[in-house]
């Protein structure tokens, strides 16, 4: 395929989060396919006001190898036409938007929109999700606004590719899942990454990682800890990452049960370089999701080779084959504890690590790359909206 231009909009460096660790290592898939790609990411992505977490900001270092211009101001009409008309005007073949919550539509569907009349550049967007898990007023009709701005569609969950035909019919789409997230440097031995995190190296860990947001259902896993099995088990429960929530509920919930010994609370955000001394300590990753689409903490998770218990809601069960790289269980306490039970009582019966590293070969990022020129390939040539 013949070497194309590419910009990806989108969080990046200075930016922190897995927003920003997806589209700095996509461009990475690019430029080592020997295209030329940049990225712009925002000046401003949320107003403070807005924004749940402690800081926006990443405390690494800057990546070298990737050419980013702090740019895109998300709440700034002015600065979405500057940086659209200046795109137009440049003429790369192809504009890539990661697309997350219905909040960033205007700012990135006006841009797309202003691109597109060169007639010459193609724009495609890499969805998240069209339809967010915590539901605001406006959401359809920005989101629709989007949508129709874009010629194509890159969905990572078959449940996200059911969902762009209710807002757009047309425009060509395709499914590619997410791919590994093999950022975060090589699997530690298990007793080393634990030392280096005041852990016991003989203990049994299990790991919830992530923004903590309501919808990820740490509450049920809360709850599910408190099962007496588990309990007489002596599981620990390590909680890795900062409260997006009110936290109130969730000590009020340790307290209620009597966790505290049970569960280890890292409640900050976790930069890139600490990321594989959790998932390399762990013996089992749990997302006990209340609703989901796909999820990076999968994808980490295979990079691993940590086995999961997932809930069986949205596009989760797509990736984690039920008895083989973990364990398929239903949206309640008590299923989630008897998966995790289940899980320590067969691992040594089941082949879990060779199954996931014969799943992870899925999911490169070459791969995923490959699928995004081969929609732009087989678009026609944009058109105005």
């Amino acid at each position: 395929m013949s070497k194309k231009k590419i910009i990806i909009i989108g969080s990046a460096h200075p930016l922190r989060g897995g927003l920003a660790a997806f589209n700095e290592r996509l461009a990475r898939a690019f430029s080592e396919a020997g295209h030329d790609v940049s990225i712009l990411t925002f000046s401003l992505q949320y107003p403070a006001f807005l924004f749940p977490g402690k800081t926006q900001f990443s405390s690494e270092p800057a990546p070298q190898d990737i050419p980013i211009t702090v740019a895109v101001n998300s709440i700034n009409p002015l600065n979405w036409i500057k940086w659209g008309l200046r795109i137009k005007k440049a003429a790369p073949d192809l504009v890539i938007m990661k697309f997350w919550i219905p909040f960033i539509a205007p700012c990135l569907g006006t841009i797309a929109r202003l691109v597109r009349k060169n007639h010459k550049t193609k724009v495609i967007t890499i969805l998240d999700n069209l339809i967010p898990h915590e539901k605001r007023l406006f959401d359809h009709s920005l989101a629709g606004y989007f949508a129709n701005s874009v010629d194509g569609f890159v969905a990572m969950s078959r449940e996200v590719y059911g969902q762009i035909g209710l807002f757009n019919q047309k425009g060509p789409r395709l499914f590619s899942p997410h791919p590994i997230y093999d950022i975060f440097g090589p699997i530690i031995p298990k007793e080393t990454a634990r030392r280096q995190l005041n852990l016991d190296p003989q203990g049994k860990y299990l790991l919830f990682f992530g923004f903590i947001r309501d919808y990820k259902g740490l509450d049920l896993l809360l709850q599910a800890m408190a099962d007496e099995r588990i309990i007489a088990s002596e599981l620990k429960l390590i909680v890795a990452g900062e409260f997006y929530t009110n936290p109130e509920p969730y000590h009020q919930l340790i307290e209620k049960y009597e966790l505290t010994d049970h569960v280890i609370l890292h409640a900050d955000f976790i930069p890139d370089s600490k990321v594989g001394l959790y998932f390399s300590a762990a013996d089992l990753v749990v997302q006990p999701y209340k609703s989901a689409t796909q999820s990076g903490i999968t994808q980490i998770a295979y990079h691993f080779e940590v086995p999961m218990i997932i809930t069986n809601v949205g596009g989760l069960s797509e990736f984690v084959p039920h008895e083989k790289a973990g364990y398929i269980v239903d949206v309640n306490p008590p299923a989630i504890a008897q998966g995790i039970l289940r899980y320590f009582t067969e691992k040594d019966n089941v082949d879990f690590i060779g199954n996931i590293r014969q799943e992870k070969e899925k999911y490169s990022w070459s791969y995923f790359a490959e699928n995004i020129l081969e929609l732009n390939a087989n678009m026609q040539s944009p058109t105005r909206n």
